[in-house]
């Protein structure tokens, strides 16, 4: 599941490799009303549904297992019956705007990173209660459980409540070294470690579908695996690499970059740039910053009338380089009305050109992206302890040649692009280690990067990108 669509995918290990197939997908839209945005946590359980109908429909596939990942920090609430309270907020609910100073008058912010590692962001989970608690939020007063949303969905299916690690991490309530709820926020905030579910980490079995789920879906009593829930952990575990020596770029409506940590990296420099860590698989740890994505793109494509990829993308390479650059991660972009003119008002405000055409808009937006990516890799290179020879980039953006091109020429070393569909064998992946069919990640990532095709692409044109690095800096670091 991700924030704008999901999707039941089916895979399949074989002596070649991982053959993948799409069962159904689906789109995920906010509601929103009463000045709010909801999640339809009951709609993404009906296309579960669905999707698991299909494939109990197909008389040659035999399912091992069910494993589901979503994206992070979003909760619902649940009653002392084991009912739903309200739909779940989203995480683009304004309701957190100014959340973490609020917060951070009670516990200091340095602190909560220094327990945590993660970067604040004001819809982390940790924020959006402590806001809840505030508002005196009546769903929260009368919650028995808190479930984080794929941890909610496989409620859903077996009737069983757990609090999946990897997706725990997101909230800035996990303690990075003992990988456990930090009682010391949990207190801040009025609640203990009953009120989540058995805590598990990735690869543990869940529960196995309720007769409920077997009687709509013409499935058995299949196991659902904790894998990783959250869809980057998830995607992080798919990255085809040969050696250690690499840098991820998880890319959708969000990019995510970092390298993979035996153990958290929490010091005054990673807590300076908010540079975050995630639980990951294997017992590891995702240093990662969040860039904003393909969110640029998506709001805009929208307002378009969702013109085709390939027809915008050969628009912005006809269009002039380096004309208008934006920093995608200024609060501007967070959530507008309208996305072009917030484009638009940036480039105002810093005094360049303004965008007036589709393919100047999405140049700016590719090169901005790009640029944005050297930037945190620049500073993730000072805080990895491993060199950094090559960036793969995985997830939907992999597929985007004209972006993996000037992420390559931005960056100065190769990108590997592919697979597109990180985050499903990601998941895959868990499943099949928990069945026993898989040794470990290291063995598995092998196996990938024999069975799905990858294209590399190298630098060029290198002076003229240093050149507009230095000009991507200047504006960004005046806005």
């Amino acid at each position: 599941m991700g924030a704008t669509s999901g999707r039941t995918i089916l895979g399949t290990f074989t002596p070649e490799g991982l053959e993948m197939e799409d069962v159904n997908r689906f789109p995920n839209h906010l509601i929103e009303t009463g000045g709010h945005f909801y999640w339809d946590i009951y709609e993404l359980y009906r296309h579960i549904i669905e999707g698991l109908k299909i494939v109990a429909q197909k008389k040659d596939v035999e399912i091992t297992s069910i494993g589901i990942d979503t994206w992070g920090v979003d909760f619902v609430c649940v009653g002392k019956d084991g009912g739903f309270l309200r739909q779940p907020y989203s995480y683009r609910d304004p309701h957190t705007a100014g959340a973490p100073e609020a917060f951070f008058k009670k516990v200091a912010r340095k602190q909560v990173y220094e327990w945590t590692g993660i970067q604040v962001m004001n819809f982390n989970s940790l924020f959006q209660l402590d806001t809840l608690r505030r508002n005196n939020d009546s769903a929260l007063a009368a919650a028995d459980k808190l479930l984080f949303i794929p941890d909610a969905l496989s409620y859903m299916l077996t009737g069983e409540m757990v609090t999946e690690y990897t997706i725990a991490s997101t909230a800035q309530l996990v303690n990075a070294n003992t990988r456990k709820p930090e009682d010391a926020l949990l207190r801040e905030l009025g609640l203990t470690e009953s009120n989540f579910g058995r805590f598990v980490y990735p690869g543990e079995k869940i529960g196995t579908l309720t007769k409920e789920v077997q009687r709509m879906t013409g499935l058995g009593d299949i196991p659902v695996i904790a894998v990783a829930g959250h869809d980057t952990a998830s995607a992080v575990a798919s990255v085809p690499a040969m050696n250690p020596d690499f840098a991820y770029l998880s890319s959708g409506t969000w990019s995510l970059m970092g390298v993979e940590t035996k153990g958290p990296v929490i010091t005054e420099e990673t807590e300076s740039l908010n540079f975050t860590n995630e639980g990951g698989v294997d017992d590891t740890i995702r240093l990662l910053k969040n860039i904003c994505g393909m969110w640029l793109l998506e709001r805009c494509r929208a307002a378009w009338g969702q013109t085709s990829y390939p027809e915008l993308i050969a628009e912005a390479n006809a269009s002039e380089p380096f004309r208008s650059l934006i920093n995608p991660d200024d609060v501007l972009f967070a959530n507008p009305a309208d996305m072009e003119q917030a484009i638009q008002t940036f480039c105002s405000d810093s005094h360049q050109p303004v965008p007036q055409t589709r393919g100047q808009i999405v140049r700016c937006i590719f090169e901005s992206l790009a640029l944005r990516y050297r930037q945190v890799l620049d500073n993730l290179r000072t805080l990895s302890p491993h060199p950094i020879e090559t960036l793969h980039v995985i997830g939907g953006g992999s597929r985007n040649e004209l972006l993996n091109r000037w992420t390559a020429n931005a960056v100065g070393i190769p990108v590997v692009a592919g697979p597109s569909e990180a985050t499903a064998i990601g998941n895959i992946m868990i499943q099949a280690l928990a069945a026993g069919t898989a040794k470990d990640i290291a063995s598995m990532r092998q196996l990938i990067n024999r069975s799905i095709s990858l294209e590399t692409f190298y630098p060029e044109d290198t002076d003229v990108w240093d050149a507009a690095y230095l000009h991507f800096k200047q504006v960004t670091m005046n806005h």
